[in-house]
Order: structure tokens, then C-alpha cells, then sequence
């Protein structure tokens, strides 16, 4: 086997790409246990690919850490929440973040639906409706305005003859 007839394929770099197929990187892991030049021109490609991607990339803003970190935070539940019975839920008002959710189903995958996009959903539904009844009729409109055109020009035709 010729090695750096090998190692010039562009085999090791579809490896490192990831674009190889599993034949293929089954075989250069055997070859590079077999040949040193082969783990060498590996470890070399490997090592400019990295000084690559450090090259041209592009840093982050700054502040981007701690908003990424807010996010994360604000996304973590609580593990303790206070126990209220049901005596102190009855004489206080309660409108957190909680209670604006409908449970879809208590114990299941399911996602929970704001209460508000209860009203928006109907609005659109209704606001849908509207617009259909008000399509029909003008279409209904419009073909009976076609006719009456097409019964003025046979009229019409008639009465030049």
C-alpha cells in the first residue's frame, strides 16, 4: 500500500469533516494503528482544521454570557414552593404566572395554553367566518352581475340588427 498516495485522497479530511462513510472511517482508524505517517498527517489535519475555525471565528458580544445565564436562570423552577392551604388560596388573589395557564392534562406530555389565547383563538374563528360568508356573497354577486352583462350585450346585439 502506498501511504501518501493514501493520505493525499482526501480520505483523512472527509474523516475529519465527517462526511466519510463508515467503511471508510472503519478502515483509516485500522491504517493509523498500522502506519505512523498515516496518525501523524491525521493529528497534523486535525491540528490545522482547529487553528482554522480559531482563526476565523468570530467572538461573541459582549454581555453575552450573563444573558444566556438570565435565561437559564429564569427557565429554572424552583424546587421549593411554599405550601398555601386552601383556606389562605381562598383570601388572597392570586394571579402569578400559574395561574394564567389552563392544564391541559395534569399528568401528561401535553403543553399549557395561556388563558388569553383562549379569546384571541375564538376571535380569529369568528373573524374567520365573517370574511367566508362575506366571500360567498360577493362571488354570488359577481356571477349575477356577469349574467346581467352578458344578458345587456345579447340585448344589445339584438337591438342593432
Amino acid at each position: 500500500m502506498k501511504v501518501k498516495e493514501y493520505i493525499e485522497s482526501g480520505v483523512l479530511e472527509a474523516c475529519v469533516l465527517g462526511s466519510a462513510s463508515e467503511e471508510e472511517t472503519q478502515r483509516l482508524l485500522q491504517l493509523k494503528k498500522r502506519y505512523p505517517e498515516i496518525q501523524e498527517a491525521l493529528f497534523q489535519l486535525e491540528v490545522d482544521m482547529e487553528t482554522f475555525a480559531q482563526h476565523i471565528s468570530i467572538p461573541p458580544p459582549t454581555g453575552m454570557l450573563e444573558k444566556i445565564e438570565s435565561g437559564i436562570n429564569a427557565l429554572i423552577i424552583p424546587e421549593e414552593i411554599p405550601h398555601v392551604t386552601d383556606r389562605e388560596s381562598n383570601n388572597r388573589h392570586d394571579y402569578g404566572s400559574r395561574n394564567q395557564f389552563i392544564e391541559v392534562e395534569a399528568e401528561s406530555s401535553q403543553m399549557r395554553v395561556h388563558k388569553t389565547w383562549r379569546w384571541i383563538m375564538a376571535g380569529i374563528f369568528v373573524l374567520g367566518k365573517i370574511f367566508l360568508i362575506a366571500a360567498i356573497y360577493y362571488f354570488l354577486e359577481n356571477r349575477q352581475a356577469q349574467e346581467q352583462i352578458q344578458q345587456l350585450k345579447t340585448e344589445l346585439k339584438q337591438y342593432h340588427k
